[in-house]
């Protein structure tokens, strides 16, 4: 039995919702995610991205040692794409009508991952890989979490956990190379 007749718009009816809370922007009738938690959600993962963009440019700078001139070259690639990653977090909380937390006051506090200074490049490594293996979590959960109430966040918070997966992989190669 073919399931493409279950499929029926109501154009008139979509029309109508449209128009009537046109000023709601992105934010449609059809909605379904709790917008207020949704956006808390986006905050805290763009307070997360920030505090890795800070570590990983601290990183690039202090690195020291025999392989440390490649890994401090990634450590500001992974720094940039961190930032982009916020990027994408602050644009999408604009969307759901939200204001994106840039304030430095309790950066850290609303951060999952942890600012540790260290002075080892093998510490670096480590501590940027629990970094990335903190925000592989929280965001796997925050995909559970949001279903298919909301396919554009949970496309934009995929699309970055793919990227955090790639640096843990990376990270974790580091790891064994340089001990």
């Amino acid at each position: 039995m073919s399931h493409a007749d279950d499929f029926v718009l109501d154009i008139g009816e979509i029309r109508e919702k449209a128009r009537k809370n046109v000023a709601d922007g992105a934010q449609t009738s059809s909605y379904k995610g709790d917008v207020g938690t949704i956006i808390r959600l986006l905050n805290e993962a763009l307070a997360t991205e920030l505090v890795c963009v800070l570590r990983y440019k601290l990183h690039h700078y202090a690195a020291k040692g025999v392989q440390s001139e490649a890994i401090a070259e990634e450590f500001a690639v992974h720094a940039e794409e961190e930032l982009g990653h916020a990027d994408k977090l602050a644009q999408r909380i604009v969307q759901l009508g939200g204001l994106p937390d840039f304030s430095p006051k309790g950066l850290a506090e609303r951060a999952h991952s942890d600012y540790v200074v260290v002075s080892t490049l093998q510490e670096m490594i480590r501590e940027n890989l629990v970094a990335e293996r903190i925000a592989i979590d929280v965001y796997r959960e925050m995909v559970r979490f949001i279903g298919d109430k909301d396919p554009t966040t949970r496309r934009v918070l995929e699309d970055i956990l793919a990227v955090e997966e790639e640096h843990a992989d990376e990270l974790s190669d580091w790891l064994v190379k340089t001990q």
